[in-house]
């Protein structure tokens, strides 16, 4: 099972709080680039892994979206989604995404927001995704990026000459990471960028587009916190095709 982190008194508060969780898909910063991958939402019965408190459920079904299923294991985001949402189209379900299972070529889209890298799992979800996917249809997600998930600690190191650097910690050893991020104990699994691509691959997924986001010039310029971003990706942008 995945750890239900979202649930924990402490770790929830401090979530509640964050850009995203506040002012929704205008609060993230990677949503713009996340937003040009999509394809036509109109007509498609899409699934959304991790759905958190649906605010891209209500976005896909504002665009035309023909049904939206809402999977997360947090009873708490769960309930905040059903609480927002008024719209017998999009429903929220209870999951495990260790251990889903969806019924074979049942939807038209798959998408994924900052959810994946707390599954171990990774090639049964993908294989489950692909197996619920008509032909032709698009699986967008995102991830925190592996070079992000394997610091050696939270702060800038600096080099010799005074340069900032960003210390890696066993990158090409894969697995169980625990961190503290809003709450002890947080576990994620670290996967190299080839682990993932590949897994994706071998699933029959065709890759249509990989991007290691950072800022623009002109979210540096409204955003100057941002600028870590441009030294080490925290996101990794995935679109593939079954």
């Amino acid at each position: 099972m995945a750890q239900n982190i979202y649930d924990r008194a402490e770790f929830f508060a401090g979530y509640s709080d964050l850009s995203r969780s506040v002012r929704g898909l205008a609060g993230a910063s990677e949503w713009p680039a996340v937003q040009a991958l999509l394809p036509d939402l109109a007509g498609k019965r899409i699934v959304d892994l991790g759905c958190g408190f649906g605010w891209f459920a209500r976005f896909a079904r504002s665009q035309g979206a023909a049904s939206v299923l809402g999977l997360d294991i947090s009873e708490n985001r769960i309930a905040r989604a059903r609480a927002e949402t008024t719209d017998a189209a999009t429903t929220y379900e209870i999951a495990d995404l260790e251990h889903l299972r969806l019924a074979e070529a049942s939807f038209d889209f798959a998408y994924s927001s900052l959810a994946l890298h707390y599954i171990e799992d990774f090639a049964g979800i993908v294989a489950t995704v692909h197996d619920a996917l008509l032909p032709g249809s698009h699986f967008v997600f995102t991830i925190e990026h592996p070079i992000y998930m394997a610091p050696t600690n939270p702060d800038w190191a600096t080099d010799a000459a005074g340069r900032r650097i960003w210390p890696l910690d066993r990158y090409s050893v894969e697995g169980s990471r625990t961190t503290d991020w809003l709450a002890k104990g947080v576990i994620k699994h670290h996967r190299k960028l080839g682990t993932t691509l590949n897994t994706l691959i071998a699933a029959g997924f065709s890759i249509r587009h990989v991007e290691e986001w950072s800022p623009n010039d002109q979210e540096l310029r409204d955003n100057s916190d941002w600028a870590t971003e441009m030294d080490r990706p925290m996101f990794l942008l995935i679109s593939v095709q079954r």
